[in-house]
């Protein structure tokens, strides 16, 4: 007889039953809002294919995220699924068949935004009653007036709460989820901080839950016995005197009665960094709060928060710190990631890099995209991508993001591919990080994509620099150009000095740098080159000509970038570099006046030009030539994925 299949990883593997309701696996899709719906807030195809799409990568449960149960009042994004309206029924239903027709439970996430309602929508754009919001207290929250609910108030949105589970229900949701943390409005009630009320929703610990109580046995009495009703709460926030762990256990212990998980997260608003950890803090870094409750309560307890590495996951669960682990940053970068844990595929998942470009063209452009997978917000459309009509021979010149990424799609196209990389490894610009701990996803990313390229049959020849001449020979029906950038040199007195070190060679010249470091250039590049080495010990000065920092990082990393470096390094800002010596760096102040920056070694950072004279070269030179990423202008990982996505789908 054949051997029963065995899991590697069986305790992300097990099921969970929940309710009436069973778990296929541990692993779930937490809630991730799809900004692409009407204005009215329905939703369109394209939210649709977006979180089926999790729901064809295995995930146990998919979250639909932010759908406001008092849109008029309770809104907090630009757009959001909008329960109140009456035409949101048939599209909702749609979704839920959607996501349940691939084996996922359809969960579907409640909120209300109480007194931060708009907070994420510029003032003309404001919908509904806009002069004032609802909240705890009165109080002034983002130039807007905050009244305090009257015991009307809060009847009136307890029993909208209600419908809205009711709705869902009847779409045909499995669960619902109720948000009570991350500083939305049962938040503003459980927190000391928010609640200074001294009636009976006020107070005592007991009096500020009073309100999520009441609104939990509504959405009960609204869906029934067994239907699985889920709450994501705070474990704590980052200001003195708000909700604490010690305030969380108690919360969870007055509710697990009444629902069927508890779902541990933390932070309040605006706590970004905290519910959202960065590529600067350890992943996992708030499981410890599940841990902790679920030694309290005898429900399901569900963690998140900088999750997708397997093997951490797999302990989570079967050490029993979390019986549930939730990723959503993990599920864009890689949709089939529970997929792969369960067909023992684990080398084959693409690392999230927690760049939060995700987060920030939200903010940015009310889309919802992913740096290294060019199909996120784009699902409806991909799924009208044919194959190949007719293979053919497609050369790819360059091994850094937008060549990996235009050697994947060409050959899942059914073309023939032969990838060429000058240097004797890929990663293109990636590989100067390659030592820096806190971008360690970027090198592994490169790992699983050449293993992942290996398996569809794609030649990677390393050490191989395209030439008009080698492309002769070779005789592609395509040539991708994807040679990337190189160090841009500004025209400064000495910078051709021995000490001085080009940015982009890190990766091999680390070990020669001195303690004293300047670095030449405060871009993005430059402020996560000086932060690693500042973080390994070394004196590190950061000096940029301009007035800020990194004005090319994304604006959720910017702030956090920013704090690790005020902890870390000497920041010089409006100071513009005239020369550069084996005693360091002069430079002209704001004021006029000249100062030397003392360092043993120059880290240059100034920017990055294209490799233009290698795409002047190799155009005309094939059929179809396409040139693609850096090359073009240097710019965004995000930017070079999707422009190789859809130069591969052109062929």
């Amino acid at each position: 007889m054949p051997e029963v299949y065995k899991s590697e990883h069986p305790a992300l593997c097990s099921y969970l039953k929940v309710g009436k309701r069973t778990l296929r696996n541990r692993m779930c899709s937490a809630p991730m809002g799809f900004p692409d719906l009407t204005e009215d807030g329905c939703i369109t195809d394209g939210a649709i294919a977006f979180y089926e799409q999790r729901a064809k990568g295995g995930a146990a449960i998919v979250t639909v995220s932010e759908a406001c149960v008092d849109y008029a009042h309770g809104k907090s994004h630009g757009r959001l699924i909008n329960l109140t309206n009456p035409g949101v029924l048939a599209n909702l239903t749609n979704l839920a068949r959607a996501i349940k027709r691939h084996g996922a439970l359809a969960s579907i996430e409640l909120n209300h935004a109480g007194m931060l309602s708009d907070f994420d929508v510029v003032a003309d754009e404001r919908k509904g009653d806009s002069n004032f919001h609802y909240g705890p207290v009165d109080c002034i929250v983002n130039n807007t007036e905050v009244r305090a609910m009257t015991g009307e108030m809060i009847a009136e949105t307890v029993d909208k709460w209600a419908k809205g589970a009711a709705l869902c229900k009847k779409a045909g949701f499995d669960m619902v989820m109720i948000h009570a943390g991350h500083g939305w409005l049962i938040h503003q009630f459980l927190s000391p901080l928010t609640n200074t009320r001294t009636d009976e929703y006020g107070g005592c610990f007991e009096n500020r839950a009073r309100l999520a109580l009441e609104i939990i046995d509504a959405v009960r009495k609204e869906v029934g016995p067994g239907f699985p009703i889920e709450v994501r709460f705070s474990a704590m926030e980052k200001a003195e005197g708000g909700v604490t762990l010690e305030s969380a256990i108690a919360f969870a212990k007055l509710i697990e009665d009444k629902v069927d998980i508890l779902h541990v997260s933390a932070g309040g608003e605006p706590d970004f960094g905290v519910t959202h950890p960065s590529m600067f803090r350890e992943a996992g870094c708030n499981v410890h709060f599940a841990a902790e409750i679920k030694k309290h309560v005898k429900i399901p307890v569900a963690t998140v928060g900088a999750l997708g590495d397997v093997e951490l996951m797999e302990d989570i669960i079967s050490s029993g710190k979390a019986d549930i682990v939730c990723m959503a940053r993990a599920l864009l970068a890689d949709p089939y990631l529970p997929k792969k844990v369960e067909q023992n595929r684990t080398d084959e998942i693409r690392p999230c890099l927690r760049c939060f470009v995700c987060h920030a063209e939200r903010m940015l452009t009310q889309t919802r995209v992913c740096a290294l997978n060019p199909v996120i917000g784009r699902e409806y459309e991909a799924r009208f991508i044919p194959p190949a009509p007719e293979s053919k021979k497609v050369l790819i010149a360059g091994g850094g993001p937008g060549g990996l990424q235009c050697a994947l799609t060409a050959a899942e196209r059914g073309h023939k591919v032969t990838l060429c990389e000058a240097s004797g490894s890929l990663g293109g610009n990636f590989r100067c990080e390659y030592n820096v701990p806190f971008k360690a996803a970027f090198s592994k990313y490169v790992e699983v994509m050449a293993r992942i390229l290996e398996r569809k049959g794609v030649e990677i020849r390393l050490g191989t620099p395209v030439t008009p001449e080698f492309v002769r020979d070779f005789a592609p029906d395509a040539l991708m150009v994807a040679v990337g950038s190189e160090s841009a040199i500004p025209p400064i007195a000495g910078i051709d000095s021995e000490n001085v070190i080009p940015a982009t060679a890190l990766d091999t010249r680390e070990g020669e740098i001195g303690h004293k470091v300047a670095v030449l250039g405060g871009g993005l590049v430059g402020c996560e080159s000086g932060l690693h080495l500042a973080m390994q010990g070394h004196d590190v000065t950061i000096i940029e000509m301009g007035s800020a920092l990194a004005p090319d990082a994304n604006p959720r990393h910017r702030p956090l970038l920013m704090a690790e470096l005020q902890k870390y390094t000497r920041i010089l800002t409006s100071h513009k570099a005239s020369a550069v010596s084996d005693k360091g760096i002069v430079c002209i102040a704001p004021d006029g006046s000249q100062l030397l920056i003392e360092a043993d070694t120059v880290l240059c950072a100034a920017g990055l030009r294209p490799r233009e004279e290698i795409v002047d070269a190799l155009r005309g030179t094939a059929p179809i030539v396409e040139i693609i990423g850096d090359c073009v202008e240097p710019g965004t990982v995000r930017g070079a994925t999707f422009r190789a996505y859809h130069a591969a789908i052109d062929i």
